[in-house]
Formats: C-alpha cells, structure tokens, sequence
C-alpha cells in the first residue's frame, strides 16, 4: 500500500509539473497559491455542508494542487521564508477546519442523512486532525525531525476526503461518506499517539546520549 500511494504521488506530481513551471515563469508569489488554495478548499467544505457531496469531492480533488505547488514554487523562484512556510501551515489548519466542520453541520442538518453519531465523529475527527498537526508543529519547533512519522498526513486525509466523494458522493445511502470520515477520526487519532512517541523517543534517546 504505501509502494502505490508512492508510485501515486509521483504520477501526481508529473501531471501537475506544467503549472508549477507557468507558477515559477510568471513568479506568482508562493503565498497567493496559498492563500487561492485555501479559499479553494473552505469552498468545499461550504460544498460539503450543503450536502452536494459529489461536487465537493471535485472541487477538492482538483484544486489540490494548492496546496503541493505553493513550496514547490517558493524553492524554484527564491522566495522560501520564515513567514511563507508559518503562514501555509497555519492556512492549512483553516482548511481542515473547513472540510470536517462542513461535514459536520451537513450531518447535523440535513433531512435525509442527519446522524447524531456522524456529527460526534466529524467533530473526533476535527480535532484529532488539529491534534497532528498541532505534535508535528510543536515537535518541530523543539528541533524533532517529524517528516513522515504517523500513518495519516494531509496528502492522504485530502486524497481521502476527495476521490471517493468525487466519483460515489452519497452512494450506498451514504455509508462509504460516513466510512471515510470514520477512517479518518480513526487514523489521526493513532497518528496523534504514534507521534507522541516518536517525540518521547527521540528525546529519551537525546537524555541519554548527553
């Protein structure tokens, strides 16, 4: 599985070359394909709280390049800051809180799929998504290498959220949606442990070196 999400990524990343190299011609400043990426993403989320669960998926699917070109093109043209990678990763939260937040009022409110229990794991998995990013931040800020600790990151949770509900949106009475997003609270939650003892592992090791 992680050999295909492999081998995925790196058909991705050829499909999308051409608009990272129009990017890196026309200098288009890192920060505004951050910032146009987050929009993108919150108007899904908008999408997804009014039940068009199909179109959502679209629309996240194909406007995730975003969210991967904007580092890509701030190494290319020169301009990696300080500033530009805190300001993707803080937009980034605004975005995750946009897609399950959508998620959440559209099974807290619509007529045919509301679900108590669906609102409960939407909000679980809110939070335990904020909860990863929040121990790759922090672990970061304190000098612990995080890059691919934890069996969940953004790429995936973003591929997740949009492919399926691209192609099926509410087939099956909308069981392979709740699926999803069942998977998701599930998976961050383990990430979120799995990189709290990567942290108290690399520490404990550097205690015991000095």
């Amino acid at each position: 599985m992680v050999k295909l999400w492999g081998w995925i990524k790196v058909g991705y990343l050829a499909l999308i070359e051409p608009i990272v190299e129009w990017f890196v011609r026309h200098r288009v400043s890192p920060n505004v394909i951050t910032t146009a990426g987050t929009l993108c993403t919150c108007a899904a989320g908008l999408i997804f709280a009014y039940g068009h669960i199909s179109i959502a998926g679209w629309t996240l699917g194909l406007t995730a390049f975003f969210d991967v070109v904007d580092g890509t093109v701030a190494r290319r043209t020169g301009k990696s800051t300080v500033f530009g990678a805190f300001y993707d990763s803080t937009l980034d939260r605004v975005a995750d809180g946009a897609l399950f937040g959508g998620l959440t009022y559209f099974y807290a409110t619509h007529p045919s799929h509301h679900s108590g229990p669906m609102v409960v794991v939407s909000i679980v998995a809110l939070l335990a998504t904020m909860l990863t990013s929040y121990t790759r931040a922090r672990a970061e800020g304190l000098g612990v290498e995080m890059k691919g600790v934890g069996m969940m990151e953004r790429p995936e949770r973003i591929a997740l959220l949009a492919s399926p509900q691209a192609f099926l949106g509410l087939a099956l009475d909308g069981w392979i949606l709740a699926t999803v997003i069942t998977v998701l609270a599930a998976t961050a939650r383990i990430t979120f442990v799995q990189r709290i003892r990567h942290v108290a592992r690399v520490t404990a090791d550097a205690r015991s070196v000095a």
